[in-house]
Formats: C-alpha cells, structure tokens, sequence
C-alpha cells in the first residue's frame, strides 16, 4: 500500500496576531509557504506576529529556508515575528545550520 502523501501547506489565523503554520513544509510546498507567508506578514496589523508551527507534519531543509525568508520579510515590513512550538526536525535542522537562535528570538 503507497504512503499517504501529506497535507499540503497552510497558514490559518489562529486568532489576532497569531498564524497557525498546518500541514507539510519542504521542497514540494515552500514556494507557496513562502507566497503565503510574505502575504499574511504584509497585511498584518502593527506590532507582533507570531507563527504557530505546532500542525507541521513534514518539514525539511526547504522549510527552514521558508521561515528564515519569513523573518526578512517582517523586518523589511518593520514588524516583529516570532515563532513557536517548532517541530524537532526544525530545530535540529536549525542547530546544524547555526540559525537556531535566530528562529528563537525572531525579528
């Protein structure tokens, strides 16, 4: 029997100011993670964002590259951002790649 492929990619607005990060994140789904991402941090109101990686199911290298991309986006936009609840493939991706701190204290 084929493996299931995983959720595709969204970001719902969990609730004013917070952004749920829900389904699958690599290579397959970065280019619209990224699309979705600059636009929710676009027309977010002022002051902090926080993006809420708890419902990602699948994340590899291309996923990491799409929320560092989010945090020059939000600083291009003058607004903060931070993430939380990163899956562990995440964080270790991020420790090997030495942007760990970077994604912890966001922009």
């Amino acid at each position: 029997m084929p493996l299931a492929a995983p959720a595709a990619f969204e970001l719902r607005t969990a609730q004013p100011g917070v952004l749920a990060a829900v389904g699958a994140l690599t290579f397959a789904s970065a280019r619209r993670a990224r699309e979705l991402g600059s636009q929710a941090i676009g027309v977010a109101a002022a002051g902090e964002l926080e993006v809420d990686c708890a419902g990602i199911t699948l994340a590899d290298s291309a996923g990491l590259s799409v929320l560092i991309d989010w945090l020059g986006v939000a600083r291009l936009a003058q607004r903060r951002l931070r993430y939380r609840q990163l899956p562990a493939g995440i964080a270790a991706l991020a420790r090997i790649s030495e942007v760990e701190e970077l994604l912890a204290r966001g922009v």
